[in-house]
């Protein structure tokens, strides 16, 4: 039986489906599509671009094994679930590359539309309560949404380290850039904030991110097009 006869009917006498459990369902299934939405960072090895549900799953991951080293207490379930629904909204709003200005200007009106509808989607108790994480996370202003945010710049940060900075090199991006990026990551850990700190440094010297940004490096962000959302 598929997902589609199950939002329908249930076995056992073909009893049909509450409204609350389709609604459960259909937005499961159209959460399926961030699998589809790739992001500019390659995954670790040299591998393929790394996709919404990857970046996702793996922050959840680092939220509970990272824990420990937040600047305040927390709780990890809640800064996990804001890991895994963050992102979600790209599904309509597409992703946006962290230095495109021209995206950024209009991401907010983007995602705050993606955000009514896809969460709409389930029972009006959960949408309210996956539309408030959401809130929370973007607004930053709790320990639980620093810490979330933390990992979500820390992640693509270890898979651009681990690729030789191919995708700092492919967006002409500078270490004052990714600086930039990282103080919001002091605000959840300073103790992961110093081995952030540590990585741009070892990558200045390797030659793999430019100080400040010279000629060659504004060209290259003048040429990228990019749509993606990449904190790194």
């Amino acid at each position: 039986m598929t997902v589609a006869d199950c939002m329908r009917t249930m076995t056992k006498g073909e009893k049909p489906v509450d409204e609350r459990l389709k609604k459960q369902l259909a937005f499961i299934l159209e959460a399926d599509k961030t699998k589809n939405v790739f992001r500019q960072t390659h995954l670790s090895g040299h591998g393929r671009r790394e996709n919404d549900a990857e970046h996702s799953w793996h922050t959840a991951l680092m939220a509970y094994l990272l824990g420990e080293y937040a600047n305040e207490r927390i709780d990890v379930a809640r800064v996990m679930l804001m890991c895994i629904v963050h992102d979600i909204v790209e599904i309509d709003a597409g992703d946006t590359y962290a230095y495109d200005a021209d995206g950024l200007s209009t991401q907010k009106a983007r995602e705050d539309a993606a955000k009514m509808r896809i969460f709409s989607l389930l029972p009006e108790d959960q949408a309210n309560e996956l539309i408030s994480v959401f809130n929370e996370f973007e607004a930053n202003e709790t320990a639980d949404a620093r810490f979330a945010h933390a990992m979500d710049n820390l992640q693509p940060l270890l898979l651009n380290d681990s690729n030789g900075g191919g995708d700092w090199k492919a967006h002409g991006v500078t270490a004052e850039q990714v600086y930039g990026r990282q103080r919001i990551t002091a605000l959840g850990s300073e103790k992961l904030f110093a081995v952030a700190d540590g990585i741009i440094r070892e990558n200045i010297g390797k030659g793999n991110l430019p100080e400040s940004g010279g000629s060659d490096a504004s060209d290259n962000k003048k040429k990228t097009h990019a749509r993606r959302k990449n904190s790194v």
